[in-house]
């Protein structure tokens, strides 16, 4: 049997890159931090040729995007402030936050998935109704949170999501971040403070904002940076290229990713989510959010199946990869992803009779 974690978690994967940088870095640390601040933005955006006497690492690049971002990133939880990442779905928020855990204590784990159905112990403490009901409240009977367990030891502790927690629930951070403490009542006085080290790191999709908008209160608590798409399209052809070639690999199949495929892929995505193309001509944007992961999602299936059920144009496999995603929060959607095929996929293909949008061209029929 297979045991092979589908996933690890950034301290896993990256565990040679994080002892790496512990080893070579002497700089002044924040209290309770794992590394510098500096080491900790190169783990994250990468570096290239660090040195411990004749070992020499390059350190992957693992967030695309704006590196002065992760500084102030950084530089909030250095000071003890809780950091919040907003933007559209799909912009790498949830990686980032991993990736920010990871650096500064090496635990991404601690982790709370905000939704409607999250209740206040899941961020202060529950019980252990077993041993609750034998002999009452007591300190063994505790059920710490992640949130709790994080302050204890001095760690990161994360709350996903959390627009989508009711109000009642979100305002039992307030607390945990004005006065650095837990209280349980009902062992009398004991209380859990944080050490030094503890931060906490939350995100918030902008599509969520209706849902349970956070109080003032809570707002002011938070550093609030936005994750922004990524600008630059060759940084994000070589994303998709790369995240992939990784789905490919996990699949056990052996196959080099098709470079048409993903260039056009990105080049459909970059042109509905602007809402204008790099000719200048002006795109009705879809109201899904076609973020870098959505392109991600799409190029790696279509990979997998030009793998398992041959076909002599990947490309041609577009259309209907990309109209499920367009069209799965509005059916108006799916009209304007055949405007875009009628406008611009058109337009190119009569530009160049050989290139791929000529064969997107031929499969309009699928949309």
């Amino acid at each position: 049997m297979n045991s092979r974690a589908q996933v690890l978690l950034p301290e896993q994967r990256y565990q040679d890159e994080l002892e790496f940088l512990r080893s070579v870095d002497d700089g002044p640390r924040p209290p309770g931090w794992a590394m510098t601040p500096a080491r900790a933005v190169d783990f994250i955006c990468g570096a290239q040729g660090l040195r411990n006497g004749r070992k020499r690492m390059d350190i992957s690049t693992k967030f695309v995007g704006d590196r002065a971002l992760v500084e102030r990133c950084v530089v909030t939880l250095a000071g003890s402030r809780a950091l919040m990442l907003v933007g559209e779905p799909g912009t790498a928020k949830s990686m980032l936050s991993e990736l920010l855990a990871a650096a500064i204590c090496g635990s991404s784990a601690l982790t709370v998935q905000g939704s409607a159905g999250t209740t206040e112990d899941q961020l202060r403490y529950g019980w252990n109704y077993g041993l609750l009901l034998t002999h009452g409240p007591s300190r063994e009977s505790l059920v710490p949170s992640p949130v709790m367990q994080a302050m204890e030891s001095g760690r990161i502790a994360r709350v996903e999501e959390i627009t989508r927690c009711l109000p009642e629930v979100q305002d039992a951070i307030v607390p945990v971040l004005s006065e650095r403490r837990i209280s349980v009542p009902e062992l009398g006085e004991y209380s859990v403070a944080a050490v030094e080290g503890f931060g906490l790191i939350g995100t918030a999709n902008l599509r969520d904002k209706g849902v349970s908008e956070m109080s003032a209160a809570l707002k002011r608590r938070f550093n609030f940076e936005l994750v922004e798409p990524i600008a630059d399209r060759d940084a994000e052809v070589s994303l998709v290229m790369s995240k992939t070639a990784t789905a490919l690999a996990q699949a056990d199949v052996i196959a080099d990713v098709d470079e048409v495929v993903v260039h056009t892929l990105v080049d459909i995505f970059r042109d509905l989510r602007m809402g204008r193309t790099r000719e200048g001509w002006a795109v009705e944007k879809p109201g899904s959010v076609l973020s870098t992961a959505e392109a991600v999602a799409i190029s790696s299936s279509i990979a997998l199946a030009g793998a398992y059920f041959p076909v002599a144009s990947p490309t041609a496999l577009i259309p209907e990869h990309l109209l499920g995603a367009v069209r799965k929060d509005d059916d108006r959607d799916a009209d304007r992803l055949r405007a875009y095929w009628d406008g611009v996929v058109h337009r190119r293909s009569q530009a160049d009779h050989n290139s791929a949008w000529t064969v997107l061209w031929e499969q309009r029929s699928q949309l």
